[in-house]
């Protein structure tokens, strides 16, 4: 007999995460993650599959093991390990499970560890991506024992995630397996990350933000420096933002993500480029498909492929649907090998072309891993670890339909996904959900979401809309938020509502409506102009414009982009838009969600909320999330996402 998701559905999922295939594509590496119910902490380790025999072996037995890559040879696997909560190394191990002693080996020490790395074609070096911080250098400073004030020169100074980063920059180094040497590649007040080895070994590509107003602006460049050492020469001019790449099979030319747009905007749509020396950039792709980038620098960037047989092979993403992709690199139309209704992120491809592996969600399952035949597009799930789960308790059903306001323009349409409570019947009726998702360049795709699946699992029907705004509908789409927030997305919400209320199965008086990050700036937005909703969850929200502009992390580049202007341009339009100024209309309770170490959307934010809304006499409730950064919900504590869903679920059950 089934039962139903609950909120503690983080302690019995798995995640098989950043694949990675041997050259010849018989073995594949990849993390498998799961939270240890005893210690309740979340913990990875190294698997191996051989994909001839489907035995799988465990690489490593480490607490946090991740990112592995597999040598040039095939008889080595590098990896990233943090011991005892110290920050990641490189460390390296066998094919067969150890090194001469059977035991994996560290290879390198960097102070502040290192975030991203890649083999050398010959596999006698690695180049690797850390922190170096100047202050750390300097061991003149401070007794210890003793506090020392923070001085503050540079915009950037902390992020999301990361922390706090003070002068610290992201550097690119390179290790030599033989000798051990580990010896500084770049240096500067900017961050170079991303490096990729020409195939060749004499150069590493990398992606950097070198611009004087790199400050301000979330722009970057790719960059090539010789391996040896050297001046690094810019390769993009052309383009203003960059978010992965990889080389040409004759390290002639380089293959980007990347855009030309002033906003910089390339995590929310970018292009498929070639780049070669002396020339214009080459664009390969158009609004039709969005390239997938990852969200780096916490989470690595998104990893391309050109392979010797003349094709640019990729993620891409349409209209909340994940593809994988080939694009010539002549020019010509891209083609689609795989995909469909999923949420596709980690690739690798083997060195023939012949195989590739995704990992992928879609709404029936958290995550699993496909191999790929490239000839012929066939997929075959891989990995089986959340499958007795699921079979125990199966996910909602979906629904997935387009809505057209009056006076838009044909073909400008709202897509909506409609989650179904377990065993619905259309003759009863059901409290209604409304879930908006962050960015506001997000979007909502064919996969499993833990908070819509719970609500859904709880008895009630969850509604997920795409806005205009939401990414993957096409550059048009996407804009059109921009200055806007508040405005046409508002009623395209609304009107997804109003829709869907229409159905007979829908309680009108039951609604409520919950998001996170600019998801809880609509809801709160929502509440302060309609008391249509009974309860409201509000997570992680934006809630005065004007304050976050110099509180997040991001508030100069992401709020000039997103407002045409600066704190002082903007002033009263960043007010206008604020939801802090439509406060004394709400009637809704509403319940407040927030990371204390969130620096995306601070937790200033829903303080202030609180305290205006408290004083109002509203009913208002402020959950505090204790350590826990802005996509804390996603990756941080099990715990903590845990409770997420429990005061979530039990705030809509308390007013609905």
């Amino acid at each position: 007999m089934s039962e139903p998701i609950t909120p503690d559905l983080a302690y019995h999922l798995k995640t098989a995460s950043d694949p990675n295939l041997s050259p010849d594509g018989s073995s594949l590496a990849y993390t498998l993650g799961w939270v240890d119910a005893e210690t309740v902490s979340n913990r990875s380790q190294i698997i191996v599959l051989d994909l001839e025999k489907g035995s799988k072996k465990e690489l490593t037995q480490g607490v946090k093991d991740s990112a592995p890559k597999i040598s040039s040879d095939g008889l080595r696997t590098a990896f990233l390990r943090s011991v005892d909560g110290s920050p990641a190394q490189v460390w390296i191990i066998g094919m067969e499970g150890g090194m001469e002693d059977n035991e994996p080996k560290k290879v390198t020490d960097l102070p502040k560890g290192v975030i991203d790395y890649g083999w050398s074609p010959d596999g006698k070096s690695l180049a690797v991506c850390g922190d170096v911080d100047p202050e750390e250098a300097d061991a003149s400073v401070g007794i210890e024992g003793v506090p020392q004030v923070t001085v503050v020169q540079r915009v950037r100074y902390r992020y999301d995630t990361l922390g706090w980063r003070g002068d610290a920059h992201f550097h690119l180094f390179v290790v030599n397996l033989d000798s051990d040497e580990t010896r500084q590649l770049t240096d500067g007040d900017w961050d170079d990350t991303a490096p990729v080895w020409s195939p060749d070994g004499s150069q590493i590509a990398f992606i950097s933000g070198r611009r004087d107003d790199r400050d301000f602006l979330a722009l970057s460049e790719v960059y090539t420096v010789p391996a040896e050492g050297g001046e690094p020469k810019l390769v993009s001019e052309g383009l203003l933002s960059v978010g992965a790449l990889t080389w040409s099979p004759d390290g002639r030319q380089l293959a980007v993500v990347g855009s030309d747009a002033s906003e910089g905007m390339v995590l929310w749509q970018g292009w498929l480029y070639v780049l070669e020396d002396g020339k214009e950039p080459q664009k390969l792709t158009d609004d039709t498909i969005k390239p997938y980038l990852g969200f780096p620098p916490v989470m690595r960037p998104a990893t391309l492929h050109w392979t010797d047989h003349g094709q640019i092979f990729y993620l891409g993403e349409r209209k909340g649907e994940s593809f994988l992709m080939i694009t010539p690199p002549k020019g010509g139309p891209s083609e689609t090998v795989w995909g469909g209704s999923c949420l596709a992120t980690g690739l690798t491809i083997d060195r023939n072309a012949g195989r590739a592996v995704v990992t992928a969600s879609n709404p029936d399952s958290p995550g699993d891993l496909i191999r790929i035949d490239l000839a012929t597009g066939a997929g075959q799930e891989v990995s089986e670890y959340n499958r007795s789960y699921m079979k125990k308790h199966p996910a909602a059903e979906m629904e997935k339909f387009f809505i057209a306001r009056p006076g838009d323009e044909p073909g400008f349409e709202i897509e909506c996904r409609l989650f179904f409570p377990p065993q619905f019947d259309a003759a009863s009726t059901y409290p209604l959900v409304l879930d908006i998702h962050g960015g506001p360049n997000g979007a909502f795709f064919d996969a499993f979401v833990p908070a819509q699946q719970v609500l859904a699992a709880a008895g009630y029907l969850v509604l997920a809309v795409n806005p205009r705004g939401s990414s993957t509908y096409g550059t048009d789409f996407m804009m059109a938020v921009l200055g806007d927030w508040g405005g046409e997305d508002y009623r395209d919400l609304m009107a997804a509502v109003e829709h869907v209320c229409q159905q007979p199965y829908v309680d009108e008086g039951k609604l409520g409506v919950h998001g996170y990050s600019y998801g809880g700036y609509m809801t709160s937005w929502i509440v302060g102009h309609t008391d249509r909703f009974k309860a409201a969850v509000v997570g992680a929200p934006c809630i005065n414009l004007h304050s976050m502009y110099g509180t997040s992390d991001i508030g100069i580049s992401f709020g000039e982009a997103q407002w045409g202007g600066s704190i002082v341009d903007a002033t009263d339009k960043m007010l206008e838009r604020s939801p802090i100024s439509y406060v004394a209309n709400v009637d809704t309770p509403v319940l407040l969600l927030h990371g204390d170490a969130d620096a995306r959307c601070p937790i200033g934010q829903s303080e202030e909320y609180f305290i205006a809304l408290k004083r109002l006499g509203k009913d208002v409730e402020f959950v505090r999330f204790p350590g826990c950064s802005h996509l804390f919900p996603r990756m941080g504590h099990p715990k903590m996402r845990e409770e997420y869903l429990v005061r979530t679920l039990g705030w809509f059950n308390r007013f609905l």
